[in-house]
């Protein structure tokens, strides 16, 4: 259990944080961190295909930070956006214990320093190289603040994903785009349940401190009540499995609909991959399988779905996230009546 968080001079004055200068091969000056937040990654992740978990000591020690290549600007670093959504979280919960992150990073990108640059590939040194990582996302949980659905604990939890893909930094120094979400993690697998007012799929900032701001309002404005009696309220609606079978036909579908047919429907963001994990978790999945009854709740089928999301790629992670509690929410009002999304079911 970490210690009550007590904010760094740089917060007390508004977090006015000094700037990494500028050089050839741009890299964060050592400073004294903001929080210790371990150095080596935990074992359990909310999404697993395509990515590699890592210790922030490694984001921190062993990467570069991208610049933009016009002006040679410094972007946010990874380990810095996770600093000031960690600290963002104990400024709102300054008496929870906060576990350390849950970090993974995928799209390697490796380079060299300039003393290196003719040297042949055989002889490079590891001090020649460089490396980061072109997305990261992160997951930490507030274990004292916890709810029970269907007698699965969910955690609340926080987290974000950078993607250096989404930004153009063969450009001038522009704001920054950044996911953050605060939502619930199932702790039976590790599923993250994300809501509408606890997700900024795109938070644009130029600093670190418009980050931590932008962060701290997201947390304030969700409603952590709303979202539990959302999830409660799954369970006390069912699918057959004659409406199962039409869901996961109508996902296959969806994808190769006309344009037109396609805009007259709510979005539905997962891929033939997804669903095909959805309908072979529907008879195996070790908690939320059908088992040997005729009908499945919808609680069961959120979880199949956000299951089928770990493995997603980082940068569309969040976004599915989301997708998957909009999209099993609308098939329970589809069952009550509502035509939205009475395609999926009827």
């Amino acid at each position: 259990m970490l210690p009550a968080f007590q904010p760094e001079p740089e917060f007390a004055a508004g977090l006015n944080l000094p700037m990494v200068e500028e050089a050839t091969i741009v890299e964060e000056r050592p400073t004294t961190p903001i929080v210790s937040l371990g150095t080596t990654p935990r074992t359990r992740h909310f999404i697993e295909a395509n990515t590699k978990p890592v210790a922030l000591a490694h984001l921190k020690n062993d990467c570069v930070v991208p610049v933009f290549s016009k002006d040679n600007e410094v972007t946010i670093s990874h380990q810095s956006f996770i600093e000031t959504v960690w600290n963002a979280a104990h400024r709102l919960f300054p008496q929870e214990a906060i576990d350390m992150p849950d970090i993974v990073v995928s799209h390697i990108i490796k380079g060299r320093i300039p003393e290196a640059i003719h040297k042949p590939v055989n002889q490079l040194l590891e001090t020649d190289k460089t490396i980061y990582y072109e997305r990261m996302a992160f997951c930490f949980e507030i274990p004292s603040i916890y709810e029970e659905v269907a007698g699965n604990r969910l955690n609340l939890s926080i987290g974000g994903v950078r993607a250096y893909n989404h930004e153009n930094l063969y450009s001038k120094k522009t704001v920054e785009k950044f996911k953050v979400f605060i939502g619930f993690k199932n702790l039976v697998c590790c599923n993250l349940c994300v809501s509408t007012d606890g997700f900024k799929r795109e938070l644009r900032v130029m600093s670190v401190q418009s980050l931590f701001e932008a962060s701290l309002q997201l947390f304030q404005q969700y409603d952590a009540e709303r979202h539990i009696r959302q999830m409660a309220a799954l369970q006390r609606q069912s699918l057959s499995e004659h409406q199962f079978a039409q869901l996961i036909g109508k996902a296959r579908l969806y994808q190769y609909l006309p344009t037109a047919e396609k805009r007259q429907l709510p979005a539905m963001e997962f891929t033939d991959c997804h669903i095909n994990a959805v309908a072979k978790a529907y008879y195996v999945d070790e908690n939320f399988s059908r088992g040997g009854n005729p009908e499945i709740d919808l609680w069961k089928v959120y979880n199949l779905f956000t299951g089928a999301n770990k493995s997603s790629y980082i940068d569309t992670f969040l976004d599915r996230s989301l997708n998957a509690t909009e999209l099993v929410a609308g098939i329970g009002r589809a069952l009550e009546g509502d035509s939205e999304y009475s395609w999926f079911v009827e």
